[in-house]
């Protein structure tokens, strides 16, 4: 019976904690917040090169945007390639670049995405909150110890 319960102990750790993922991406840069039974973790990529400004001149070939970073969508792709459902959101192209890069490359991953959708830029705790209320997970509830409290 303790053998059973060390190999039950053992598997659960090799279990994944974080089901869900969310990734705030625009071209300078992709929060990613994995959202789980164990709480949140943060991952912050950057791109290698920063976006440069380009500047679109008349009777010119070319849109003026610049093409999207693919090995830095590789390494935000390489940061939710475990998570169970993905939300992406972000300001601009980006987050569309981004779904679209998964969908046509990773089809695998870009199945999971649940949704794709329009954000400013919102702090960290508003990222998460988001994700929450998205995925209908309950919010993180703190209580006092009991006795703390003073009359």
């Amino acid at each position: 019976m303790r053998e059973a319960l060390l190999i039950a102990v053992q598997e659960d750790k090799n279990m994944p904690t974080h089901f869900h993922a969310i990734v705030w991406i625009d071209h300078s840069q992709a929060k990613v917040f994995h959202i789980g039974l164990s709480g949140e973790d943060e991952v912050v990529v950057h791109p290698h090169m920063p976006t440069k400004h380009l500047h679109h001149k008349a009777n010119t070939i070319g849109s003026g945007h610049a093409a999207p970073d693919k090995e830095f969508m590789t390494q935000v792709m390489n940061a939710i390639s475990d998570a169970g459902e993905i939300l992406i959101i972000g300001p601009a192209s980006a987050k569309t670049e981004f779904a679209k890069y998964l969908r046509e490359q990773h089809p695998k991953i870009g199945d999971r995405i649940v949704a794709v959708e329009a954000a400013d830029h919102p702090s960290d705790g508003e990222i998460v909150a988001y994700a929450k209320r998205h995925f209908e997970l309950e919010p993180t509830r703190v209580t006092a110890p009991s006795g703390s409290a003073k009359s």
